[in-house]
């Protein structure tokens, strides 16, 4: 049986032989089904059509995104450590050149996701490499295609020695941040997806309940996501597309960004 997925969101289901009658994550507010309904694929008919393209982002830190695009288009994150490799957030394709670099790279050993909009095919991804997935348990209830490779954890995990995955709400209860104190060449990184997203302005970042439907975040919600990842010490931000990083200050990036987006919320105008 096919585990199917979806068109718009890229998200993977439970294998059954007929598709399910709606994705449960394009159903909630902070997604939409498609313009053309609810449509299904499957990552054999997606390897007839796509490929997995993988790209160095820095050292120790590969980057993989679908050529073409499809769904949303994220780029997720391959770090290498020399403690294990993690993968970071997913995609809906895993094709045969693909699953040789990514031996050849040493495997995955845990897969962390920032949101549940970017689970994609985590599960074929841990199923290939025998990694474990490390879900917050505050998403349990998004997720679509159960496995015993899950283990859900509440506020922080430590997927490989020296890296965390830390729980920090906002976009989703579980929305999630990974920190790699050796990125950036040891000023460390914070790996984002889109929970805390890098904007087209790259020295900032910002935050909405809703990307597609712009529905912003309250004001508490936002200072209390700057102030859990506030503790991390990092330099870069790499946010879920490609090209989308904050290169050098980024956690001052994220600390004036929530400043800003609370002001506008308030209606305090710039420089007034």
């Amino acid at each position: 049986m096919p585990a199917w997925i979806c068109q718009t969101c890229g998200v993977q289901q439970a294998d059954t032989e007929q598709p399910p009658a709606q994705c449960l994550i394009c159903q909630d507010e902070r997604q939409y089904v498609g313009w053309d309904g609810q449509r299904w694929t499957t990552m054999s008919a997606l390897a007839r059509d796509y490929r997995l393209v993988l790209r160095e982002e820095e050292p120790g830190l590969i980057g993989m995104a679908m050529d073409p695009s499809f769904a949303i288009g994220q780029r997720a994150l391959l770090l290498r450590t020399p403690n294990g490799n993690v993968l970071w957030d997913c995609v809906s394709l895993l094709d045969d050149a693909a699953r040789e670099a990514i031996t050849g790279f040493g495997g995955i050993d845990a897969i962390c996701m920032s949101h549940p909009h970017f689970y994609a095919a985590n599960v074929e991804f841990a199923e290939a490499f025998d990694a474990r997935i490390l879900i917050p348990r505050a998403d349990q209830a998004w997720i679509q295609r159960p496995s015993p490779q899950i283990e859900l954890f509440d506020d922080v995990a430590e997927p490989v020695p020296g890296v965390t995955l830390a729980r920090i709400g906002g976009h989703f209860d579980g929305a999630a941040v990974l920190h790699w104190p050796a990125g950036a060449g040891g000023r460390g990184a914070l790996l984002t997806g889109d929970t805390i997203t890098v904007v087209q302005d790259r020295d900032w970042v910002s935050f909405m309940w809703s990307y597609p439907n712009l529905i912003p975040l309250d004001a508490a919600t936002v200072l209390q996501v700057a102030d859990r990842v506030a503790g991390f010490d990092f330099d870069r931000v790499y946010g879920g597309w490609w090209g989308r990083v904050v290169i050098e200050d980024g956690a001052t990036a994220v600390r004036r960004s929530a400043q800003r987006y609370v002001a506008r919320l308030s209606g305090e105008r710039p420089g007034g």
